[in-house]
Protein backbone atom coordinates (compact mmCIF):
# COMPACT_ATOMS: atom_id res chain seq x y z
CA UNK A 1 0.00 0.00 0.00
CA UNK A 2 1.50 3.62 -0.92
CA UNK A 3 2.65 6.10 1.75
CA UNK A 4 1.14 9.19 2.45
CA UNK A 5 3.81 10.91 0.17
CA UNK A 6 2.69 8.35 -2.70
CA UNK A 7 -1.10 8.29 -1.76
CA UNK A 8 -0.80 12.57 -2.35
CA UNK A 9 1.54 11.84 -5.83
CA UNK A 10 -1.36 9.40 -6.55
CA UNK A 11 -4.24 11.43 -5.72
CA UNK A 12 -2.54 14.82 -8.01
CA UNK A 13 -2.51 12.42 -10.62
CA UNK A 14 -5.71 11.21 -10.38
CA UNK A 15 -7.49 15.20 -10.26
CA UNK A 16 -5.34 15.97 -13.21
CA UNK A 17 -6.93 13.03 -15.15
CA UNK A 18 -10.32 13.10 -14.15
CA UNK A 19 -10.79 16.46 -12.47
CA UNK A 20 -10.29 17.56 -8.65
CA UNK A 21 -14.01 17.72 -8.26
CA UNK A 22 -14.45 13.79 -9.22
CA UNK A 23 -12.28 12.86 -6.58
CA UNK A 24 -13.21 12.45 -2.82
CA UNK A 25 -11.30 12.52 0.24
CA UNK A 26 -11.47 13.24 3.65
CA UNK A 27 -15.15 12.90 5.21
CA UNK A 28 -16.87 13.05 1.53
CA UNK A 29 -15.83 9.34 1.68
CA UNK A 30 -18.60 8.50 4.19
CA UNK A 31 -21.12 6.78 1.47
CA UNK A 32 -18.48 4.49 0.69
CA UNK A 33 -17.32 3.37 4.14
CA UNK A 34 -18.63 -0.62 4.17
CA UNK A 35 -18.50 -1.83 8.27
CA UNK A 36 -16.27 0.81 9.79
CA UNK A 37 -13.47 0.57 6.83
CA UNK A 38 -12.90 3.56 4.71
CA UNK A 39 -11.55 3.98 1.27
CA UNK A 40 -9.01 5.99 0.80
CA UNK A 41 -10.01 7.72 -1.80
CA UNK A 42 -13.04 7.70 -4.66
CA UNK A 43 -12.84 8.87 -8.09
CA UNK A 44 -15.48 9.19 -10.86
CA UNK A 45 -14.11 8.89 -14.17
CA UNK A 46 -16.02 9.81 -17.06
CA UNK A 47 -15.24 7.25 -20.01
CA UNK A 48 -13.35 4.17 -20.20
CA UNK A 49 -10.18 5.68 -20.85
CA UNK A 50 -10.18 7.64 -17.69
CA UNK A 51 -11.33 4.66 -15.54
CA UNK A 52 -7.88 2.38 -17.73
CA UNK A 53 -6.24 5.65 -16.72
CA UNK A 54 -7.47 5.28 -13.24
CA UNK A 55 -6.51 1.83 -12.77
CA UNK A 56 -3.19 2.09 -14.56
CA UNK A 57 -2.26 4.46 -12.16
CA UNK A 58 -3.35 3.04 -9.21
CA UNK A 59 -1.80 -0.03 -9.91
CA UNK A 60 1.49 1.63 -10.19
CA UNK A 61 0.85 3.11 -6.59
CA UNK A 62 0.00 -0.23 -4.98
CA UNK A 63 -3.37 0.67 -4.39
CA UNK A 64 -5.91 -1.68 -4.81
CA UNK A 65 -9.20 -0.63 -6.96
CA UNK A 66 -12.64 -1.72 -5.92
CA UNK A 67 -15.30 -1.03 -8.44
CA UNK A 68 -18.49 0.32 -7.28
CA UNK A 69 -21.99 0.71 -8.50
CA UNK A 70 -24.95 1.54 -6.81
CA UNK A 71 -23.32 -0.09 -4.04
CA UNK A 72 -26.34 -2.98 -3.68
CA UNK A 73 -23.62 -5.87 -2.67
CA UNK A 74 -20.93 -3.64 -1.65
CA UNK A 75 -21.06 -5.72 2.00
CA UNK A 76 -20.80 -9.70 -0.08
CA UNK A 77 -16.95 -10.92 0.14
CA UNK A 78 -14.96 -9.71 2.85
CA UNK A 79 -14.49 -5.71 3.12
CA UNK A 80 -11.14 -4.51 1.73
CA UNK A 81 -9.02 -2.66 4.48
CA UNK A 82 -8.27 0.56 2.03
CA UNK A 83 -8.04 0.92 -1.02
CA UNK A 84 -9.73 3.39 -4.32
CA UNK A 85 -13.14 2.81 -4.94
CA UNK A 86 -14.06 3.51 -8.34
CA UNK A 87 -17.36 5.04 -8.84
CA UNK A 88 -19.47 4.03 -12.41
CA UNK A 89 -21.73 7.11 -11.64
CA UNK A 90 -20.90 9.41 -14.47
CA UNK A 91 -21.81 6.75 -17.15
CA UNK A 92 -25.41 6.63 -16.86
CA UNK A 93 -26.15 6.48 -20.65
CA UNK A 94 -28.61 4.44 -22.86
CA UNK A 95 -25.89 3.77 -25.49
CA UNK A 96 -28.39 2.30 -27.98
CA UNK A 97 -31.48 0.84 -28.29
CA UNK A 98 -32.13 -1.30 -31.13
CA UNK A 99 -35.88 -1.43 -30.61
CA UNK A 100 -36.31 -3.74 -34.33
CA UNK A 101 -33.96 -6.08 -32.60
CA UNK A 102 -34.59 -6.08 -29.34
CA UNK A 103 -31.36 -5.16 -27.64
CA UNK A 104 -29.80 -2.38 -25.58
CA UNK A 105 -26.07 -1.29 -25.00
CA UNK A 106 -25.79 0.58 -21.71
CA UNK A 107 -23.67 2.18 -19.51
CA UNK A 108 -22.36 0.87 -16.30
CA UNK A 109 -23.21 3.28 -13.94
CA UNK A 110 -27.38 3.27 -15.31
CA UNK A 111 -29.48 1.92 -12.90
CA UNK A 112 -31.93 -0.70 -13.92
CA UNK A 113 -34.78 1.56 -12.93
CA UNK A 114 -33.95 4.16 -15.11
CA UNK A 115 -32.88 1.78 -18.14
CA UNK A 116 -36.36 -0.11 -17.59
CA UNK A 117 -38.30 3.61 -17.78
CA UNK A 118 -36.42 3.98 -20.88
CA UNK A 119 -36.97 0.72 -22.74
CA UNK A 120 -40.78 0.75 -21.57
CA UNK A 121 -41.47 3.82 -23.65
CA UNK A 122 -40.56 1.86 -26.18
CA UNK A 123 -42.65 -1.18 -25.28
CA UNK A 124 -39.91 -3.41 -24.30
CA UNK A 125 -37.93 -4.29 -20.67
CA UNK A 126 -35.01 -6.21 -19.45
CA UNK A 127 -36.08 -9.35 -17.98
CA UNK A 128 -34.33 -8.81 -14.73
CA UNK A 129 -35.68 -7.96 -11.18
CA UNK A 130 -33.13 -8.15 -8.35
CA UNK A 131 -33.56 -6.37 -5.51
CA UNK A 132 -32.37 -2.46 -5.09
CA UNK A 133 -32.90 -1.76 -8.30
CA UNK A 134 -33.84 1.82 -7.81
CA UNK A 135 -29.80 1.60 -6.93
CA UNK A 136 -28.81 -1.55 -8.60
CA UNK A 137 -26.28 -0.73 -12.21
CA UNK A 138 -26.22 -1.74 -15.14
CA UNK A 139 -22.62 -2.57 -14.04
CA UNK A 140 -23.46 -4.32 -10.82
CA UNK A 141 -26.11 -6.58 -12.37
CA UNK A 142 -23.35 -8.12 -14.13
CA UNK A 143 -20.86 -8.11 -10.89
CA UNK A 144 -23.42 -9.79 -9.21
CA UNK A 145 -25.18 -11.31 -11.75
CA UNK A 146 -28.24 -10.34 -9.95
CA UNK A 147 -31.78 -11.44 -10.47
CA UNK A 148 -35.64 -12.01 -8.83
CA UNK A 149 -38.47 -13.68 -8.82
CA UNK A 150 -39.05 -14.04 -12.76
CA UNK A 151 -35.76 -15.67 -12.92
CA UNK A 152 -37.54 -18.65 -12.92
CA UNK A 153 -39.19 -18.00 -16.34
CA UNK A 154 -36.16 -15.54 -18.14
CA UNK A 155 -32.84 -16.59 -16.39
CA UNK A 156 -30.32 -14.49 -14.87
CA UNK A 157 -27.92 -11.81 -16.12
CA UNK A 158 -25.59 -14.52 -18.21
CA UNK A 159 -28.84 -15.81 -20.00
CA UNK A 160 -29.31 -12.40 -21.17
CA UNK A 161 -25.83 -10.24 -21.85
CA UNK A 162 -24.27 -10.89 -25.67
CA UNK A 163 -21.98 -8.04 -25.77
CA UNK A 164 -19.40 -6.16 -22.65
CA UNK A 165 -17.03 -3.41 -22.86
CA UNK A 166 -14.55 -3.72 -19.64
CA UNK A 167 -11.54 -2.15 -18.50
CA UNK A 168 -8.80 -4.71 -17.41
CA UNK A 169 -6.10 -4.40 -14.55
CA UNK A 170 -3.46 -3.40 -16.55
CA UNK A 171 -5.97 -0.21 -18.23
CA UNK A 172 -6.50 -1.87 -21.43
CA UNK A 173 -10.25 -1.00 -23.14
CA UNK A 174 -11.86 -4.92 -24.01
CA UNK A 175 -14.83 -5.43 -26.51
CA UNK A 176 -16.42 -8.62 -26.13
CA UNK A 177 -19.98 -10.21 -28.04
CA UNK A 178 -21.93 -7.94 -30.09
CA UNK A 179 -24.79 -6.57 -30.54
CA UNK A 180 -26.84 -9.04 -32.10
CA UNK A 181 -28.55 -11.82 -29.88
CA UNK A 182 -27.10 -14.56 -33.05
CA UNK A 183 -23.31 -14.00 -32.31
CA UNK A 184 -21.31 -17.31 -31.16
CA UNK A 185 -18.19 -16.51 -32.93
CA UNK A 186 -15.18 -17.62 -30.69
CA UNK A 187 -15.17 -17.36 -26.87
CA UNK A 188 -17.70 -16.17 -25.01
CA UNK A 189 -15.95 -13.54 -23.22
CA UNK A 190 -18.86 -11.65 -21.65
CA UNK A 191 -19.69 -14.14 -19.51
CA UNK A 192 -16.31 -14.14 -18.06
CA UNK A 193 -17.58 -11.16 -16.21
CA UNK A 194 -20.72 -12.63 -15.02
CA UNK A 195 -20.76 -13.25 -11.64
CA UNK A 196 -17.31 -11.98 -11.04
CA UNK A 197 -17.54 -9.21 -8.47
CA UNK A 198 -15.55 -6.65 -10.40
CA UNK A 199 -12.40 -9.19 -9.43
CA UNK A 200 -11.36 -10.13 -13.07
CA UNK A 201 -12.45 -6.50 -15.16
CA UNK A 202 -14.64 -3.23 -14.68
CA UNK A 203 -17.63 -2.90 -16.89
CA UNK A 204 -17.92 -0.38 -18.73
CA UNK A 205 -20.98 -1.15 -20.80
CA UNK A 206 -23.18 -3.69 -21.89
CA UNK A 207 -25.69 -5.06 -24.56
CA UNK A 208 -28.44 -7.42 -23.46
CA UNK A 209 -31.11 -8.64 -25.50
CA UNK A 210 -34.91 -7.32 -24.77
CA UNK A 211 -38.14 -9.09 -24.65
CA UNK A 212 -41.86 -6.92 -25.21
CA UNK A 213 -43.76 -5.49 -22.43
CA UNK A 214 -46.31 -7.92 -21.18
CA UNK A 215 -49.88 -6.92 -21.71
CA UNK A 216 -50.86 -8.43 -18.11
CA UNK A 217 -48.42 -9.03 -14.70
CA UNK A 218 -50.42 -11.13 -11.55
CA UNK A 219 -49.13 -12.74 -8.71
CA UNK A 220 -51.74 -15.17 -7.25
CA UNK A 221 -50.92 -16.36 -3.23
CA UNK A 222 -52.27 -19.42 -1.92
CA UNK A 223 -51.57 -19.66 1.85
CA UNK A 224 -50.98 -23.03 3.64
CA UNK A 225 -51.17 -24.59 7.26
CA UNK A 226 -47.37 -25.77 6.89
CA UNK A 227 -43.91 -25.27 4.64
CA UNK A 228 -44.24 -28.92 4.06
CA UNK A 229 -47.38 -28.39 2.36
CA UNK A 230 -46.29 -25.45 0.39
CA UNK A 231 -43.36 -27.12 -0.58
CA UNK A 232 -45.47 -30.19 -2.15
CA UNK A 233 -48.13 -27.71 -3.45
CA UNK A 234 -45.07 -26.00 -5.64
CA UNK A 235 -43.74 -29.40 -6.73
CA UNK A 236 -47.09 -29.89 -8.16
CA UNK A 237 -47.22 -26.76 -9.96
CA UNK A 238 -43.73 -26.58 -11.30
CA UNK A 239 -44.28 -30.55 -12.82
CA UNK A 240 -48.09 -29.49 -13.77
CA UNK A 241 -48.98 -27.48 -17.57
CA UNK A 242 -48.66 -24.18 -15.90
CA UNK A 243 -46.00 -21.34 -17.81
CA UNK A 244 -45.53 -19.12 -13.99
CA UNK A 245 -42.84 -16.25 -14.75
CA UNK A 246 -42.39 -16.69 -10.69
CA UNK A 247 -43.08 -19.35 -8.07
CA UNK A 248 -42.44 -18.05 -4.72
CA UNK A 249 -42.44 -19.91 -1.90
CA UNK A 250 -41.98 -17.74 2.01
CA UNK A 251 -42.79 -18.26 5.40
CA UNK A 252 -44.64 -16.20 7.37
CA UNK A 253 -42.21 -13.94 8.61
CA UNK A 254 -41.25 -13.14 5.27
CA UNK A 255 -45.41 -12.81 3.79
CA UNK A 256 -46.47 -10.75 6.77
CA UNK A 257 -45.13 -7.31 5.01
CA UNK A 258 -47.35 -8.60 1.80
CA UNK A 259 -50.57 -9.23 3.86
CA UNK A 260 -50.19 -12.61 3.66
CA UNK A 261 -51.70 -14.35 6.70
CA UNK A 262 -49.27 -17.45 7.17
CA UNK A 263 -46.86 -19.51 4.59
CA UNK A 264 -47.38 -19.05 1.19
CA UNK A 265 -46.38 -20.01 -2.37
CA UNK A 266 -46.54 -17.04 -4.53
CA UNK A 267 -46.87 -17.71 -8.31
CA UNK A 268 -46.92 -14.83 -10.75
CA UNK A 269 -47.57 -14.98 -14.40
CA UNK A 270 -47.29 -12.22 -17.12
CA UNK A 271 -48.12 -12.33 -21.13
CA UNK A 272 -51.44 -12.22 -23.25
CA UNK A 273 -54.30 -10.77 -20.99
CA UNK A 274 -56.24 -13.94 -22.09
CA UNK A 275 -53.48 -16.32 -20.95
CA UNK A 276 -52.61 -15.09 -17.63
CA UNK A 277 -56.55 -14.81 -16.98
CA UNK A 278 -56.58 -18.59 -18.01
CA UNK A 279 -53.28 -19.90 -16.29
CA UNK A 280 -54.34 -17.54 -12.77
CA UNK A 281 -57.86 -19.00 -12.61
CA UNK A 282 -56.10 -22.45 -13.46
CA UNK A 283 -53.86 -22.38 -10.32
CA UNK A 284 -57.04 -20.98 -8.32
CA UNK A 285 -59.03 -23.87 -9.07
CA UNK A 286 -55.80 -25.98 -7.68
CA UNK A 287 -55.93 -24.60 -4.62
CA UNK A 288 -58.28 -27.28 -2.49
CA UNK A 289 -56.08 -30.23 -4.45
CA UNK A 290 -52.77 -28.55 -3.76
CA UNK A 291 -53.77 -28.16 0.31
CA UNK A 292 -53.78 -24.52 0.40
CA UNK A 293 -56.43 -22.12 0.83
CA UNK A 294 -58.45 -19.89 -1.61
CA UNK A 295 -56.65 -18.14 -3.45
CA UNK A 296 -55.54 -13.96 -3.69
CA UNK A 297 -54.20 -11.75 -6.36
CA UNK A 298 -51.29 -10.06 -4.83
CA UNK A 299 -51.50 -6.08 -6.00
CA UNK A 300 -48.62 -5.12 -8.79
CA UNK A 301 -46.04 -3.40 -5.99
CA UNK A 302 -45.61 -7.09 -4.82
CA UNK A 303 -43.55 -8.06 -7.49
CA UNK A 304 -40.55 -5.80 -6.19
CA UNK A 305 -41.30 -6.99 -2.77
CA UNK A 306 -40.53 -10.34 -3.89
CA UNK A 307 -37.23 -9.68 -4.93
CA UNK A 308 -35.90 -10.27 -1.08
CA UNK A 309 -38.45 -11.03 1.24
CA UNK A 310 -36.77 -12.69 3.66
CA UNK A 311 -34.01 -9.88 3.95
CA UNK A 312 -36.55 -7.39 3.80
CA UNK A 313 -38.76 -9.10 7.07
CA UNK A 314 -36.71 -7.56 9.27
CA UNK A 315 -35.90 -3.69 9.65
CA UNK A 316 -32.05 -4.87 10.48
CA UNK A 317 -31.17 -8.05 10.06
CA UNK A 318 -28.33 -9.82 12.46
CA UNK A 319 -27.37 -12.05 9.03
CA UNK A 320 -28.35 -12.74 5.63
CA UNK A 321 -27.18 -15.86 3.87
CA UNK A 322 -28.28 -17.13 0.58
CA UNK A 323 -28.62 -21.51 -0.41
CA UNK A 324 -28.69 -22.49 -3.69
CA UNK A 325 -30.31 -26.41 -3.38
CA UNK A 326 -32.10 -28.50 -5.20
CA UNK A 327 -36.44 -27.19 -6.18
CA UNK A 328 -37.06 -30.41 -4.56
CA UNK A 329 -35.41 -29.89 -0.92
CA UNK A 330 -36.18 -25.99 -0.78
CA UNK A 331 -39.06 -26.34 2.04
CA UNK A 332 -37.15 -28.91 3.87
CA UNK A 333 -34.05 -26.23 4.07
CA UNK A 334 -36.55 -23.48 5.05
CA UNK A 335 -37.86 -25.78 8.05
CA UNK A 336 -34.78 -27.57 8.88
CA UNK A 337 -33.22 -23.70 8.83
CA UNK A 338 -35.81 -21.88 11.21
CA UNK A 339 -35.63 -25.15 13.41
CA UNK A 340 -31.89 -24.70 13.67
CA UNK A 341 -32.37 -20.73 14.53
CA UNK A 342 -35.72 -21.35 17.32
CA UNK A 343 -33.48 -23.60 18.78
CA UNK A 344 -30.78 -21.16 19.66
CA UNK A 345 -33.51 -18.12 20.66
CA UNK A 346 -33.53 -16.39 17.36
CA UNK A 347 -36.23 -15.58 15.00
CA UNK A 348 -35.69 -15.97 11.28
CA UNK A 349 -37.63 -15.17 7.79
CA UNK A 350 -37.61 -17.61 4.97
CA UNK A 351 -37.82 -17.09 1.33
CA UNK A 352 -37.13 -18.77 -2.32
CA UNK A 353 -36.85 -18.71 -5.49
CA UNK A 354 -38.71 -22.60 -5.41
CA UNK A 355 -38.53 -23.61 -9.19
CA UNK A 356 -34.52 -22.58 -8.98
CA UNK A 357 -32.98 -23.64 -5.76
CA UNK A 358 -32.69 -20.33 -4.34
CA UNK A 359 -33.41 -19.75 -0.92
CA UNK A 360 -32.82 -16.83 1.46
CA UNK A 361 -32.83 -17.11 5.10
CA UNK A 362 -32.61 -14.22 7.75
CA UNK A 363 -31.89 -13.93 11.27
CA UNK A 364 -33.22 -10.82 13.37
CA UNK A 365 -32.32 -9.54 16.43
CA UNK A 366 -29.37 -8.45 17.88
CA UNK A 367 -27.25 -11.34 19.40
CA UNK A 368 -23.83 -11.76 20.47
CA UNK A 369 -21.65 -13.25 17.65
CA UNK A 370 -20.98 -16.23 18.59
CA UNK A 371 -24.30 -17.64 18.74
CA UNK A 372 -25.45 -16.21 15.06
CA UNK A 373 -22.11 -17.88 13.93
CA UNK A 374 -23.56 -20.85 14.90
CA UNK A 375 -26.89 -20.56 13.38
CA UNK A 376 -25.27 -19.59 10.36
CA UNK A 377 -22.67 -22.86 10.31
CA UNK A 378 -25.74 -24.73 10.70
CA UNK A 379 -27.18 -23.51 7.76
CA UNK A 380 -23.81 -24.03 6.04
CA UNK A 381 -23.83 -27.72 6.58
CA UNK A 382 -27.61 -28.47 6.21
CA UNK A 383 -26.85 -26.67 2.14
CA UNK A 384 -24.08 -28.94 2.17
CA UNK A 385 -25.88 -31.86 3.15
CA UNK A 386 -28.49 -31.34 0.27
CA UNK A 387 -25.82 -31.42 -2.28
CA UNK A 388 -25.91 -27.38 -2.34
CA UNK A 389 -24.15 -24.50 -1.36
CA UNK A 390 -24.37 -21.16 0.97
CA UNK A 391 -23.30 -17.76 0.58
CA UNK A 392 -23.07 -15.03 3.43
CA UNK A 393 -24.64 -12.05 1.62
CA UNK A 394 -24.44 -9.76 5.16
CA UNK A 395 -23.44 -10.01 8.46
CA UNK A 396 -21.53 -8.10 10.90
CA UNK A 397 -17.97 -8.06 10.72
CA UNK A 398 -17.37 -10.06 13.97
CA UNK A 399 -19.19 -12.73 12.28
CA UNK A 400 -18.05 -12.66 9.01
CA UNK A 401 -14.14 -13.13 10.94
CA UNK A 402 -16.02 -16.67 12.52
CA UNK A 403 -17.98 -17.77 9.22
CA UNK A 404 -16.73 -17.54 5.64
CA UNK A 405 -18.57 -15.37 3.24
CA UNK A 406 -18.32 -18.40 0.71
CA UNK A 407 -17.92 -21.85 0.74
CA UNK A 408 -15.29 -23.94 -0.79
CA UNK A 409 -15.14 -24.28 -4.52
CA UNK A 410 -13.10 -27.37 -4.52
CA UNK A 411 -11.43 -27.87 -7.74
CA UNK A 412 -13.70 -25.05 -9.86
CA UNK A 413 -11.83 -22.39 -7.30
CA UNK A 414 -8.58 -23.68 -8.56
CA UNK A 415 -9.72 -22.74 -12.07
CA UNK A 416 -10.79 -19.91 -11.06
CA UNK A 417 -7.64 -18.58 -8.78
CA UNK A 418 -5.76 -19.32 -12.45
CA UNK A 419 -7.71 -17.03 -14.41
CA UNK A 420 -7.14 -14.31 -12.12
CA UNK A 421 -3.61 -14.84 -11.95
CA UNK A 422 -4.17 -14.70 -15.85
CA UNK A 423 -6.16 -11.58 -15.97
CA UNK A 424 -5.13 -9.65 -12.71
CA UNK A 425 -1.37 -11.00 -11.77
CA UNK A 426 -0.94 -8.28 -9.57
CA UNK A 427 -4.21 -8.40 -7.81
CA UNK A 428 -5.23 -4.88 -8.31
CA UNK A 429 -9.24 -5.41 -8.70
CA UNK A 430 -10.79 -6.34 -5.61
CA UNK A 431 -8.21 -8.39 -3.90
CA UNK A 432 -9.71 -10.72 -1.75
CA UNK A 433 -13.21 -10.40 -2.60
CA UNK A 434 -14.27 -13.36 -4.23
CA UNK A 435 -14.31 -17.30 -3.45
CA UNK A 436 -10.97 -18.87 -3.26
CA UNK A 437 -9.75 -15.49 -1.82
CA UNK A 438 -9.85 -14.35 -5.56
Amino acid sequence: MAGTSGLDALLDKLRAAVGAAHVLTGADRSPFVIEGRTPDVVVFPGSAEQIGTVVQQAAAAGVPVLPWGGGTAAAIGPPPARGLVLSLKRLDRVVEHEPGDLTVTAEAGLTLDALQTALRARGQWLSLDPPDSARATVGGLIAANASGPRRHLYGTVRDLLIGVTVVTADGVVVHGGGKVVKNVAGYDLPKLFVGSYGTLGIVVSATFKLRPVPEEERLVALTFDGLKDCGAAARAVLGGDLIPAAVEILDAAAGAPLGLGGVALVVGFDGLREQVDAQASALAGMAAALGGRQASTLPASAWARLAAPARDAFGSPAAVMSFSVLPTTVSEMMEQGMEAARRRGLASAWSAHAGVGAVTGALSAEREATTVAAVLAEWRAMARAAGGHATLVWAPLAVKSAVPVWDDAGPAGRIMQRIKAQLDPNNVLNPGRFVAGI
